[in-house]
């Protein structure tokens, strides 16, 4: 089946994301779209079935150079302008094998379910700090306070980031991960991204120390070495996927509990469901809404509609993890569920490094927090929570709650 069917997709969509996908799937599980705030149309694939198979085909493909150029021949160059420069984006993400293989070699060992279980003690010990923070309030929003903090602490420890930097970091990652965003103020934030990001990394060829940033600088692996863009976009691409996809995890499990007080209630009495109940999480309100984009090499049919060649091509994980035809009642959460074989941190090639740190701070911020505060309620109806304007990441501006 083919269409010149597009939907015009509204500015506000990421405001019920959950509703949106399933509007879409409905008239079938790959729709051709056009995308807020620039207009950008793309084939827009809800159905978990067809997201699984575009996000792990080679003939679609990622690489910054073809997609910028696709881009710039989609748009208006009014519509391109404050878009990331390239200086940010030769990692792995955006790269096909063989480059992609050869990126993902030199950081996978960073991020092995053995490595990450010795950052267990650190990531108690942030969690537990954040939490004896918050014991005198009566009332906090968790976002600022709890989700986030944790997250940007763990990685920048781990990359080796400087305290007193942080701040700055996580304001510029805000911005280029929103939309809208000004031309002007997205292109600050990436100069001043780099420039961070291109002197921290001259420091660690300087004088080494034992974090992951100075691996990268001095790795070799069969005489291959990052050069100086891939250090630059690597280091971007793990501080900040490092953090973004785990605060939204964190938040947007806790109002998914604070919604379903028996499941919060079970969850309590059988703190050994945790492990489980965060792959619930991540099923029914992951952290991050449309993968990012991949363009056609050549034309792939996928859910009985033939996508030319030159085309975008973007999966909603969100849509994905809530189709019927994988998972039976998926707007239920369900801390028993099992939920293994979502879609919440990609598939295939470019699944995502950082799953099983995501994972790890996860499970102990909420085993902490509702250990810590049994009387933990939301402070704020349903209608006043505010999504991030961002069609990438989906995680809340605030959560308000009563801690006392």
């Amino acid at each position: 089946m083919t269409t010149d069917e597009i939907v015009e997709v509204a500015e506000d969509f990421v405001q019920d994301a959950h509703l949106f996908a399933e509007l879409l799937r409905a008239g079938g599980p790959v729709r051709r779209v056009r995308l807020p705030p620039r207009g950008l149309p793309c084939y827009l694939v809800t159905g978990f079935a067809e997201a699984r198979a575009v996000l792990a085909d080679p003939r679609l493909r990622k690489n910054s150079q073809g997609i910028r150029d696709l881009y710039e021949a989609k748009l208006p160059p009014e519509a391109t302008q404050g878009n990331l420069g390239q200086d940010l984006s030769w990692h792995m993400l955006n790269s096909d094998p063989p480059d992609h293989t050869r990126l993902r070699k030199l950081v996978n060992k960073a991020f092995t379910s053995r490595t990450v279980a010795r950052l267990r003690p650190r990531v108690e010990e942030i969690t537990a700090e954040l939490l004896d923070a918050l014991a005198g309030q009566e009332k906090a929003d968790l976002v600022p306070s709890f989700a986030a903090p944790l997250p940007i602490t763990v990685i920048c420890e781990l990359l080796g980031v400087r305290e007193e930097d942080r701040a700055d970091f996580s304001g510029w990652s805000k911005t280029l991960l929103s939309a809208p965003v000004r031309p002007e103020e997205m292109q600050a934030a990436a100069q001043n991204m780099l420039a961070y990001l291109t002197a921290l990394i001259a420091q660690k060829r300087a004088e080494p120390a034992e974090d992951l940033l100075s691996d990268l600088v001095h790795a070799s692996d069969d005489g291959d070495s990052l050069s100086e863009p891939e250090l630059v976009s690597m280091a971007f691409l793990l501080l900040v996927a490092g953090h973004e996809t785990t605060v939204n995890l964190i938040a947007n499990g806790v109002l998914a509990l604070l919604r379903e007080p028996e499941q919060l209630a079970r969850l309590r009495a059988e703190p050994a469901l945790l492990p489980g109940a965060v792959e619930e999480f991540l099923r029914f309100d992951g952290p991050i809404n449309l993968a990012t984009l991949r363009f056609t090499a050549e034309p792939v049919e996928v859910g009985g509609v033939t996508i030319p060649a030159g085309e975008f091509v973007l999966a909603s994980l969100l849509g994905a993890n809530r189709d019927t035809e994988r998972f039976p009642e998926p707007d239920r959460l369900d801390i028993t569920r099992a939920a293994g074989g979502h879609l919440a941190f990609g598939h295939g090639i470019h699944y995502c490094v950082g799953a099983p740190l995501a994972r790890l701070e996860a499970e102990i911020a909420l085993g902490g927090l509702l250990a810590r505060f049994p009387a933990l309620a939301l402070d704020a109806k349903p209608d006043e929570l505010v999504y991030r304007p961002s069609s990438l990441v989906h995680g809340l501006e605030a959560l308000p709650v009563r801690l006392r």
